[in-house]
């Protein structure tokens, strides 16, 4: 399904992601993994990378993550990259698992 993005919706995601590495207010080595692993399944080019990267140091700003902006049709591809993001360091907080249920609600996909 990530085949399936457009280049502004991979960057989304990303942005997405970023958002919930943050959740905890600490973005671990394993979650930079995760989302290194993520831009090389989503072929990011130089540009896209550098732009990911400066998420992972300052969080991208609640606005930039208005579930709104995601198309109907990837939602669920969302829902299971803030998912594995939040699993990915092997430490799931109360903060994180709130933050995806409100996402899941806010999405409430089919």
């Amino acid at each position: 399904m990530l085949d399936k993005l457009s280049k502004q919706d991979r960057m989304l995601l990303l942005k997405f992601v970023c958002a919930f590495a943050w959740a905890d207010l600490e973005v671990r080595d394993q979650e930079r993994a995760f989302v290194a692993r993520l831009m090389d399944k989503l072929e990011l080019d130089d540009d896209e990378r550098q732009q990911v990267q400066s998420w992972l140091d300052v969080s991208p700003s609640p606005e930039d993550v208005d579930p709104n902006k995601i198309p109907r049709a990837h939602r669920q591809v969302f829902i299971d990259a803030a998912r594995a993001m939040i699993y990915s360091d092997g430490e799931v907080d109360e903060e994180e698992r709130e933050n995806l249920e409100l996402l899941k609600q806010l999405l409430d996909p089919d």
